[in-house]
């Protein structure tokens, strides 16, 4: 049963655990208030955190959703005030990631490159866009604290929840609840996805405006996975690596003196021009290139790479990234590079091989997240629970046919003139390389005709770049130009 209880000026609403036992409550909250310095300036602000139903087609619920809610105290006119809606990716990661350590006003205990500290815990965000927007995060079903009713069984029918449409369909119908609950109709509203959550928002923005007639601002991409080319293979997925092996090369000092004295900037565009025009082509020949054209692309991608030419020729000039995270320091102390991040190093059991036995960064942040979040959410946030908070939940196998997520955001953008896009990356991420997520954002409109509404932020760290605290400000302030930029009060919707 629920308790409502006045605690100290704080409305609590918390669940007799005797009752529940280890179940989730489908729909409750627990309300807090705290206090946060940005940018120099005191901002008071309230948390929500608790549960809100999915429902099947006859009212029935089918899932509760976890969600952590912000919003600054003192607004005069909530109307103009925009709300931040921010999802992570897996498919099946909790919104962890970004809520605390990117955008949200409390971040983990790390060091300024974003390696673990003990004791483990959260700091204040001098950086959060909680001044500027109201953020919620989400916890789509089996993820975080969010599960499905009943939680395993052939009672639950996985076609609605784990799978690129169904994903998209139940969220953007949770979204007009929740919405609505909130008073946010009015709002400027912007959906924020990391990793897969990229293909997630891609997804949300034509779902939310044509099923809903919910009309976004803005879109942001935070290191995207756009599995058109991740998954497919082939010429142009093979080529779009190399960029991504010269700035990790670059990172460890693995490249040639002539590209290793220069800055990484100056570097970056004859990587990605040479991956374009010359690349590409090549790689499209396969086994039908010229020997002399095939050394020569070889001696090239070694040069971008840090690898040698006999490994690359060995490779028919295709290089898996597996194979560049093993291999590219073995000389140089016999490190792994991190996946995700290719900053983090690691041991492997042997030199040999074509792939790292684990993932360095992965390891690393866990050591932070994990106990963070649960101390966070259970002691500061109020929730009180015994389900374990699942930082990957069991969502697989996870449907990916019919991926239309990248026209469903043209679409979305043709149809509503307001609707701007941010993609924001770290050149070393290996795993959803920045010079993917160029390419997507090349790709979503090829008239070209909507192209100055689209925005592309680099920074020098990895997939979650966040946690190198000179890039946790730099793209918090970035998210917080684009939304003071795209709210565009006052403006009329039209061509």
């Amino acid at each position: 049963m629920k308790n409502l209880i006045l605690v100290g000026g704080l409305v609590l609403c918390l669940m007799s655990a005797n009752a529940q036992g280890r179940k989730l409550p489908i729909d409750t909250i627990v309300t807090t208030q705290h206090s946060v310095t940005i940018n120099g300036v005191a901002i008071n602000y309230t948390a929500k955190t608790g549960t809100q139903p999915v429902w099947d087609a006859e009212g029935k619920p089918i899932a509760a959703l976890h969600y952590t809610y912000y919003t600054r105290n003192n607004v005069k006119d909530q109307a103009s005030r925009p709300l931040l809606i921010s999802f992570n990716g897996g498919p099946g990661s909790g919104s962890v990631w970004m809520h605390l350590a990117y955008t949200g006003p409390r971040i983990l205990k790390i060091d300024d490159e974003g390696y673990p500290v003990q004791p483990y815990g959260v700091n204040h965000n001098p950086y959060s866009v909680l001044d500027v927007t109201d953020i919620v995060y989400v916890n789509p079903a089996n993820t975080g604290y969010s599960r499905t009713i009943p939680e395993t069984g052939k009672d639950v029918d996985r076609d609605i929840f784990f799978g690129i449409n169904a994903d998209i369909k139940y969220l953007a119908e949770w979204l007009n609840t929740f919405v609505t609950r909130n008073n946010r109709w009015r709002s400027p509203k912007y959906i924020i996805g990391e990793s897969y959550g990229g293909t997630r928002v891609m997804g949300l923005s034509l779902a939310l405006q044509n099923q809903q007639w919910m009309y976004l601002n803005g879109v942001i991409m935070v290191s995207p996975a756009d599995y058109k080319v991740i998954r497919n293979g082939g010429p142009v997925s093979d080529a779009l690596n190399l960029p991504y092996y010269t700035a990790a090369a670059w990172h460890h000092k693995a490249l040639p003196p002539e590209l290793q004295n220069k800055d990484l900037l100056e570097i970056l565009p004859e990587s990605e021009n040479y991956t374009i025009n010359t690349l590409i082509p090549a790689l499209a020949k396969g086994g039908f290139i010229g020997e002399t054209e095939k050394n020569a692309v070889a001696k090239k991608i070694a040069y971008y790479s840090g690898l040698s030419e006999k490994e690359i020729v060995d490779q028919n000039l295709v290089v898996p990234t597996g194979y560049f995270w093993k291999n590219l320091l073995k000389e140089q102390g016999g490190y792994t590079m991190g996946r995700l991040d290719s900053r983090y190093l690691g041991i492997d059991r042997e030199l040999n091989g074509t792939r790292p036995d684990y993932s360095a960064e992965l390891t690393s942040w866990l050591h932070s997240f994990t106990p963070a979040i649960n101390y966070y959410l259970q002691e500061e946030l109020k929730f009180k629970t015994d389900i374990k908070y699942n930082m990957f939940g069991p969502v697989r196998p996870w449907n990916n046919e019919d991926d239309n997520t990248r026209d469903n955001l043209r679409q979305a953008m043709a149809q509503n003139p307001y609707l701007n896009v941010l993609v924001q990356s770290g050149y070393y991420d290996g795993a959803t390389t920045y010079f993917n997520a160029k390419y997507t954002m090349w790709q979503v409109d090829p008239s070209g005709r909507m192209k100055d509404r689209f925005e592309f932020k680099g920074y020098r760290s990895g997939h979650m770049m966040y946690l190198r605290r000179e890039d946790l400000q730099k793209a918090n302030d970035d998210i917080r130009a684009f939304i003071k930029r795209t709210a565009v009060l006052g403006e009329s919707a039209k061509y």
